[in-house]
Protein backbone atom coordinates (compact mmCIF):
# COMPACT_ATOMS: atom_id res chain seq x y z
CA UNK A 1 0.00 0.00 0.00
CA UNK A 2 1.35 3.39 -0.95
CA UNK A 3 1.42 6.19 1.62
CA UNK A 4 3.23 7.55 4.62
CA UNK A 5 2.86 4.27 6.53
CA UNK A 6 4.69 2.30 3.82
CA UNK A 7 8.42 1.74 4.15
CA UNK A 8 10.85 3.82 2.12
CA UNK A 9 13.74 1.99 0.46
CA UNK A 10 16.54 3.81 -1.37
CA UNK A 11 18.84 1.86 -3.68
CA UNK A 12 22.15 3.63 -4.14
CA UNK A 13 25.84 2.86 -4.51
CA UNK A 14 28.98 3.81 -2.58
CA UNK A 15 30.11 6.16 -5.37
CA UNK A 16 26.74 7.16 -6.82
CA UNK A 17 26.63 10.95 -7.03
CA UNK A 18 22.93 10.90 -7.88
CA UNK A 19 22.12 8.42 -5.14
CA UNK A 20 24.04 10.53 -2.65
CA UNK A 21 21.94 13.55 -3.62
CA UNK A 22 18.77 11.68 -2.74
CA UNK A 23 20.21 10.30 0.48
CA UNK A 24 21.16 13.79 1.67
CA UNK A 25 17.68 15.09 0.86
CA UNK A 26 16.01 12.25 2.76
CA UNK A 27 18.24 12.86 5.78
CA UNK A 28 17.52 16.60 5.63
CA UNK A 29 13.81 15.83 5.74
CA UNK A 30 14.24 13.45 8.65
CA UNK A 31 12.68 10.55 6.77
CA UNK A 32 12.98 7.01 8.07
CA UNK A 33 14.28 4.84 5.23
CA UNK A 34 16.26 1.72 4.44
CA UNK A 35 19.43 2.31 2.44
CA UNK A 36 20.42 -0.56 0.13
CA UNK A 37 23.91 -0.26 -1.33
CA UNK A 38 24.01 -2.22 -4.57
CA UNK A 39 27.07 -4.27 -5.61
CA UNK A 40 29.95 -2.06 -6.79
CA UNK A 41 33.58 -2.70 -7.68
CA UNK A 42 36.19 -0.12 -8.75
CA UNK A 43 37.02 -2.28 -11.78
CA UNK A 44 33.73 -3.98 -12.62
CA UNK A 45 31.64 -0.97 -11.52
CA UNK A 46 27.94 -1.82 -11.08
CA UNK A 47 28.19 -5.46 -12.13
CA UNK A 48 26.37 -7.59 -11.43
CA UNK A 49 23.37 -5.25 -11.49
CA UNK A 50 21.02 -5.39 -8.54
CA UNK A 51 17.84 -7.23 -9.64
CA UNK A 52 15.50 -4.57 -8.23
CA UNK A 53 17.37 -1.81 -10.06
CA UNK A 54 17.19 -3.86 -13.26
CA UNK A 55 13.47 -4.42 -12.77
CA UNK A 56 12.51 -0.85 -11.92
CA UNK A 57 14.81 1.40 -13.96
CA UNK A 58 15.09 0.88 -17.73
CA UNK A 59 18.43 2.72 -17.55
CA UNK A 60 19.65 0.10 -15.02
CA UNK A 61 21.05 2.80 -12.73
CA UNK A 62 20.70 3.98 -9.15
CA UNK A 63 19.12 5.78 -7.44
CA UNK A 64 15.86 3.92 -7.22
CA UNK A 65 13.27 4.77 -4.56
CA UNK A 66 10.54 2.35 -3.50
CA UNK A 67 7.68 3.54 -1.31
CA UNK A 68 5.07 0.85 -0.90
CA UNK A 69 3.87 0.09 -4.43
CA UNK A 70 5.41 3.27 -5.86
CA UNK A 71 8.73 2.82 -7.67
CA UNK A 72 10.74 5.82 -8.87
CA UNK A 73 14.07 6.47 -10.52
CA UNK A 74 15.99 9.64 -11.46
CA UNK A 75 17.20 11.85 -8.63
CA UNK A 76 15.25 14.93 -9.73
CA UNK A 77 11.97 13.01 -9.96
CA UNK A 78 12.66 11.58 -6.52
CA UNK A 79 13.32 15.09 -5.18
CA UNK A 80 9.89 16.19 -6.37
CA UNK A 81 8.22 13.23 -4.72
CA UNK A 82 10.04 13.78 -1.44
CA UNK A 83 8.90 17.40 -1.34
CA UNK A 84 5.29 16.34 -1.85
CA UNK A 85 5.63 13.49 0.63
CA UNK A 86 6.98 15.66 3.43
CA UNK A 87 6.70 19.40 2.95
CA UNK A 88 8.78 20.35 6.02
CA UNK A 89 11.54 21.19 6.04
CA UNK A 90 11.04 22.58 2.55
CA UNK A 91 13.84 21.96 0.08
CA UNK A 92 12.39 24.13 -2.66
CA UNK A 93 11.96 27.88 -2.01
CA UNK A 94 8.42 29.07 -1.29
CA UNK A 95 8.46 31.92 -3.82
CA UNK A 96 7.37 30.76 -7.29
CA UNK A 97 10.19 32.47 -9.18
CA UNK A 98 12.82 31.38 -6.65
CA UNK A 99 11.52 27.82 -6.87
CA UNK A 100 11.85 27.90 -10.66
CA UNK A 101 15.41 29.23 -10.35
CA UNK A 102 16.27 26.51 -7.84
CA UNK A 103 14.92 23.83 -10.15
CA UNK A 104 16.96 25.26 -13.02
CA UNK A 105 20.10 25.29 -10.86
CA UNK A 106 19.53 21.69 -9.80
CA UNK A 107 19.11 20.71 -13.45
CA UNK A 108 22.17 22.76 -14.43
CA UNK A 109 24.38 21.03 -11.87
CA UNK A 110 23.45 17.69 -13.44
CA UNK A 111 23.30 18.62 -17.10
CA UNK A 112 25.68 21.59 -17.57
CA UNK A 113 28.35 21.21 -14.91
CA UNK A 114 28.56 17.41 -14.61
CA UNK A 115 29.08 16.39 -18.28
CA UNK A 116 32.64 17.86 -18.37
CA UNK A 117 33.33 15.96 -15.13
CA UNK A 118 32.15 12.76 -16.81
CA UNK A 119 34.56 13.48 -19.69
CA UNK A 120 37.38 13.84 -17.18
CA UNK A 121 36.59 10.40 -15.76
CA UNK A 122 37.81 8.88 -19.03
CA UNK A 123 40.85 11.15 -19.28
CA UNK A 124 42.58 10.53 -15.95
CA UNK A 125 45.83 9.51 -17.66
CA UNK A 126 45.64 12.47 -20.06
CA UNK A 127 44.88 15.45 -17.82
CA UNK A 128 47.35 17.66 -19.70
CA UNK A 129 45.79 16.90 -23.09
CA UNK A 130 43.50 19.38 -24.82
CA UNK A 131 40.19 17.56 -24.15
CA UNK A 132 40.90 17.37 -20.42
CA UNK A 133 42.06 20.98 -20.28
CA UNK A 134 38.86 22.06 -22.03
CA UNK A 135 36.75 20.06 -19.58
CA UNK A 136 38.55 21.66 -16.62
CA UNK A 137 38.04 25.11 -18.13
CA UNK A 138 34.31 24.39 -18.48
CA UNK A 139 34.16 23.44 -14.80
CA UNK A 140 36.11 26.55 -13.81
CA UNK A 141 33.72 28.75 -15.79
CA UNK A 142 30.79 27.14 -13.99
CA UNK A 143 32.43 27.75 -10.62
CA UNK A 144 32.86 31.42 -11.49
CA UNK A 145 29.20 31.74 -12.43
CA UNK A 146 28.12 30.18 -9.15
CA UNK A 147 30.49 32.44 -7.21
CA UNK A 148 28.82 35.48 -8.77
CA UNK A 149 25.40 34.03 -7.96
CA UNK A 150 26.35 33.69 -4.28
CA UNK A 151 27.08 37.38 -3.78
CA UNK A 152 25.07 38.51 -0.76
CA UNK A 153 23.55 35.09 -0.06
CA UNK A 154 24.43 31.85 1.69
CA UNK A 155 22.64 29.43 -0.64
CA UNK A 156 22.34 29.19 -4.41
CA UNK A 157 18.61 29.89 -4.65
CA UNK A 158 18.22 32.10 -1.59
CA UNK A 159 17.09 29.43 0.86
CA UNK A 160 18.82 26.07 1.26
CA UNK A 161 17.46 23.76 -1.42
CA UNK A 162 17.87 20.72 -3.63
CA UNK A 163 20.01 22.99 -5.86
CA UNK A 164 22.69 23.18 -3.15
CA UNK A 165 22.59 19.42 -2.61
CA UNK A 166 23.00 18.76 -6.33
CA UNK A 167 26.01 21.02 -6.82
CA UNK A 168 27.68 19.90 -3.61
CA UNK A 169 27.77 16.28 -4.68
CA UNK A 170 28.64 17.11 -8.30
CA UNK A 171 31.61 19.30 -7.34
CA UNK A 172 32.91 16.52 -5.09
CA UNK A 173 33.35 14.44 -8.23
CA UNK A 174 34.79 17.41 -10.11
CA UNK A 175 37.44 17.82 -7.43
CA UNK A 176 38.21 14.09 -7.55
CA UNK A 177 38.61 14.10 -11.32
CA UNK A 178 40.99 17.06 -11.58
CA UNK A 179 38.70 20.10 -11.69
CA UNK A 180 38.78 21.49 -8.13
CA UNK A 181 37.55 24.90 -7.07
CA UNK A 182 40.26 27.54 -6.74
CA UNK A 183 40.88 30.59 -4.61
CA UNK A 184 39.33 32.71 -7.34
CA UNK A 185 35.86 31.68 -6.16
CA UNK A 186 35.90 32.57 -2.44
CA UNK A 187 32.11 32.75 -2.05
CA UNK A 188 31.73 29.30 -3.56
CA UNK A 189 34.43 27.90 -1.27
CA UNK A 190 32.63 29.40 1.74
CA UNK A 191 29.37 27.88 0.47
CA UNK A 192 31.05 24.46 0.33
CA UNK A 193 32.18 24.85 3.93
CA UNK A 194 28.59 25.59 4.94
CA UNK A 195 27.42 22.54 3.01
CA UNK A 196 30.07 20.31 4.60
CA UNK A 197 29.00 21.49 8.05
CA UNK A 198 25.43 20.24 7.57
CA UNK A 199 24.97 16.85 9.32
CA UNK A 200 23.31 15.22 6.29
CA UNK A 201 26.13 16.28 3.95
CA UNK A 202 28.78 15.19 6.43
CA UNK A 203 27.18 11.78 6.85
CA UNK A 204 26.86 11.04 3.14
CA UNK A 205 30.05 12.68 1.86
CA UNK A 206 31.99 11.26 4.80
CA UNK A 207 30.84 7.72 4.01
CA UNK A 208 31.87 8.23 0.39
CA UNK A 209 35.27 9.51 1.49
CA UNK A 210 35.82 6.52 3.75
CA UNK A 211 34.90 4.16 0.92
CA UNK A 212 37.41 5.88 -1.38
CA UNK A 213 40.11 5.54 1.27
CA UNK A 214 39.29 1.83 1.59
CA UNK A 215 40.04 1.57 -2.13
CA UNK A 216 43.36 3.44 -1.78
CA UNK A 217 42.03 6.49 -3.60
CA UNK A 218 43.28 10.02 -2.86
CA UNK A 219 40.64 12.36 -1.49
CA UNK A 220 40.11 16.00 -2.47
CA UNK A 221 41.46 18.19 0.32
CA UNK A 222 38.08 19.39 1.56
CA UNK A 223 36.79 15.81 1.75
CA UNK A 224 39.94 14.57 3.49
CA UNK A 225 39.43 17.27 6.14
CA UNK A 226 35.78 16.28 6.57
CA UNK A 227 36.64 12.59 6.99
CA UNK A 228 39.44 13.41 9.44
CA UNK A 229 37.12 15.60 11.52
CA UNK A 230 34.50 12.85 11.63
CA UNK A 231 37.13 10.41 12.90
CA UNK A 232 37.60 12.44 16.10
Amino acid sequence: MRGDAASLVLYSGPLSMFGAKVQIAMLEKGLDFELVMVPFDMTLLYHPKHPEVLRINPKQQVPVLVHGDLELFDSTQIFEYLEDLQARPALWPADLADKARARLLEHSADEVYFPPVIRLMGLQDQLQAAPAVAACEACAAYYRSMDVLLEGRDWLAGSYSFADIALYMAQLFGARMGAPMGQGTPRLLAWRERMSARPASRQVAGAMGRYLLSQDRVLPEFLAVLVKQDAH
